[in-house]
């Protein structure tokens, strides 16, 4: 690839957060509009749970075979097909005539988001070569993140009170059309040096432990814990979980590859990538049907009353970049531990009449934490890595954010629904403290795990993990033949 200008380089950086905007903002703008969607559509809390979760399903089962997809085919031409089918998916959920056909219209959106986040990270570490533009890109990144996910709520409230919640799918479409064409005309092909099989076995796997266990999550609080379909499909789960990681460890080329996680860093991270996104989706989920069906809330004043939860996450983002960059991990990581797990813990008391301004105070401490935990995320997945690599690490990332967000919704939401009817507000405030309980559960699993994987012990196995993948890389080019196989040092 030819040298590019700086100018050139921080364009293709601008198309590839257009893209996260859309994809970070879909994933929260939709909660603001539950209520509006149940009231119209006759959904119940099981059917919002889907509304949500068909979404983040479908993108994490997708995001790893997306990212070596485009290592395959091309980066950009990847990249320009997962914006349309994104535009296109958010067109159809806008005129879903039912729940549905709503849940059916958001899989197509989930399948063209899959080929956007991690593909367009890996697009960005092809073209900042420079480590440190690269973390510096990556910061960007991860500020971007925060911030989409951030102002979600407040344009969903907004959008929902005045125009409808089918407005909040609008929004996708101008955005998505002018990144794929500015992708089109600024964004270089790019592929890796060796093209990826495919791995139709280890992907029908991941789809079917994350879809049967989402499915017995949700479904258990109706159906009960004991009912034979439940403990039929979480087995199903745990089997097809098994059967991923023997059948992975074996392939030469993995969906998967399971030699990643001999970095403790990068084990780690998908933990905490798992916990907090998590939390955030749970809080989220937990949070609008607090304010709206209890509190009486319209949407555009309940996504006004989150509005400092934007502000937090958008100025902390990308200081925690900056950190990253400077201090490295470990600082973000505990800063994210303690807030996130501090802010979650003050809402477990909550009743009907808590006090808006104590409401807000536990969203900002919680907003603080979330801005603070992406940047470590992503410079984790990528740190150290062959760029021949990067779809996949970024994938592997990418996917675990999403795994916390449907598990996060789908456990919050049962732990809700266990305890109490949805149309009694007293009951739900009641059942409600257990869902801020596991919210809290999930914060402190980021401080102890961020702790952890920044001592020196982690690091070193870091560097022995990259480095199994840098001399596979120089063994490849020097033979221009398949990737053999390198025995690796154990951590």
């Amino acid at each position: 690839m030819p040298e590019m200008t700086a100018r050139r380089r921080l364009l293709i950086l601008t198309i590839c957060c257009m893209s996260l905007l859309i994809v970070g903002m879909d994933n929260t703008i939709v909660n603001v509009a539950l209520p509006s969607i149940r009231r119209e559509l006759g959904a119940s809390v099981s059917g919002l749970q889907w509304t949500i979760d068909a979404y983040t399903v479908v993108l994490a089962s997708l995001l790893i075979l997306s990212g070596s997809t485009a290592d395959r085919l091309g980066r950009r031409r990847t990249f320009q097909t997962g914006l349309v089918l994104f535009t296109l998916g958010s067109l159809l959920c806008s005129i879903a005539p039912g729940l549905g056909w709503l849940v059916a219209f958001r899989m197509v959106q989930a399948v063209g988001g899959s080929m956007l986040n991690p593909v367009a990270m890996s697009i960005i570490t092809n073209v900042f070569t420079d480590p440190r533009e690269r973390a510096r890109a990556i910061g960007v990144w991860a500020g971007v993140i925060g911030i989409s996910m951030g102002i979600g709520p407040v344009a969903g409230g907004l959008l929902t009170e005045t125009v409808g919640w089918r407005a909040i799918f609008w929004i996708n479409v101008p955005i998505g059309i002018a990144a794929a064409v500015l992708a089109a005309l600024f964004v270089p092909e790019s592929r890796a040096p060796r093209a990826r099989r495919l791995d139709p076995v280890g992907q029908l796997l991941v789809i079917t432990a994350l879809l049967g266990l989402t499915y017995a999550i949700i479904e258990a609080p109706r159906r009960g814990w004991s009912a034979p379909p439940i403990w039929a499909l979480a087995l199903v789960a745990v089997a097809a979980i098994l059967a991923l990681i023997r059948y992975e460890s074996r392939r030469t080329d993995p969906l998967i590859d399971l030699r990643f996680f001999r970095s403790i860093p990068f084990s780690g991270a998908t933990l905490i990538a798992i916990s907090a996104f998590g939390a955030f989706a749970g809080f989220l989920f937990l949070n609008t049907l607090y304010l709206q069906d209890v509190r009486g809330l319209s949407a555009l004043r309940a996504g006004l009353l989150t509005l400092p939860m934007a502000v937090m996450t958008s100025l902390f983002a990308p200081l925690s970049g900056r950190l990253v960059g400077s201090r490295g991990n470990r600082l973000p990581l505990l800063v994210a531990g303690v807030t996130m797990t501090a802010g979650a813990l003050g809402l477990t008391g909550l009743t009907a009449t808590t006090s808006y301004a104590w409401l807000i105070g536990a969203y900002v401490v919680f907003a603080i934490g979330f801005g603070m935990v992406n940047a470590p995320i992503t410079a984790t997945a990528v740190s150290g890595m062959p760029r021949s690599q990067a779809g996949v690490a970024a994938a592997v990332a990418s996917t675990s954010r999403q795994v916390g967000a449907s598990l996060g919704v789908a456990i919050v939401g049962s732990a809700v629904s266990a305890g109490a009817a949805a149309s009694t507000s007293t009951r739900f405030v009641a059942a409600s403290h257990a869902g801020w309980w596991v919210i809290a559960l999930l914060g402190l699993a980021v401080l102890v795990v961020g702790a952890f994987t920044t001592t020196g012990r982690a690091q070193r196995s870091l560097d022995r993990t990259a480095a199994l993948f840098q001399d596979e890389a120089s063994s490849d080019e020097r033979s221009g033949t398949g990737i053999r196989r390198v025995p690796a040092a154990r951590p």
